[in-house]
């Protein structure tokens, strides 16, 4: 509580509330120095970037699903139907791993997305204990949907909010983000 002696304290940094700004006069960390003492280090500016850049990343990502039509499914849902989308017809187990999930888990997934017709079983070709789970062309519009409402969410946030001088540096940062994220 805020009195006289003691005076409000400022609240905690909370990623998924943003990046604040700070006033520009403000010292970087801790009181000023006494004398003869050296001041404690603040956070490298490489630090404070990777935590604002996280966290700016995931509130693009929420913003994203927000847009989408797919708000029935959750984000594991979403996950797998993705994955299945991209890389084929697979197995629960592979999903499971590649989704780093109990084979248990995946098959509740896959049930939910089964009982939605997103999804469907067929006879694993060569064992018969196992069986491949494949998207199914409802599935397909789904997740075509689903990215195009992304798109066009970002596409107007970006040609609404943004002029062009903050086009292109949004461009040139988009370069240095695949760079980051390339293995």
């Amino acid at each position: 509580m805020a009195t006289p002696d003691h005076p409000p304290t400022e609240p905690a940094f909370r990623p998924e509330s943003g990046p604040r700004s700070e006033p520009a006069s403000r010292p970087e960390s801790g009181p000023p120095p006494e004398s003869g003492q050296r001041p404690e280090p603040g956070p490298r500016a490489e630090e404070r970037i990777a935590v604002d850049l996280a966290a700016v990343v995931s509130q693009l990502m929420r913003r994203m699903r927000a847009a989408s039509s797919q708000g029935a499914l959750t984000p594991s849902q979403r996950a797998v139907i993705s994955r299945l989308y991209t890389e084929g017809p697979t197995t629960t187990a592979a999903l499971a791993r590649a989704e780093l999930v109990r084979p248990q888990s995946m098959r509740m997934i896959l049930a939910a997305l089964e009982e939605q017709t997103l999804v469907e079983r067929t006879p694993h070709p060569t064992d018969g204990r196992q069986v491949v789970f494949s998207i199914t062309e409802r599935g397909h519009e789904a997740i075509t949907s689903v990215g195009q409402a992304k798109q066009s969410w970002l596409l107007d946030a970006i040609d609404t909010r943004l002029d062009a001088d903050e086009r292109r540096a949004l461009g040139e940062a988009t370069n240095l983000l695949k760079r980051l994220v390339q293995e």
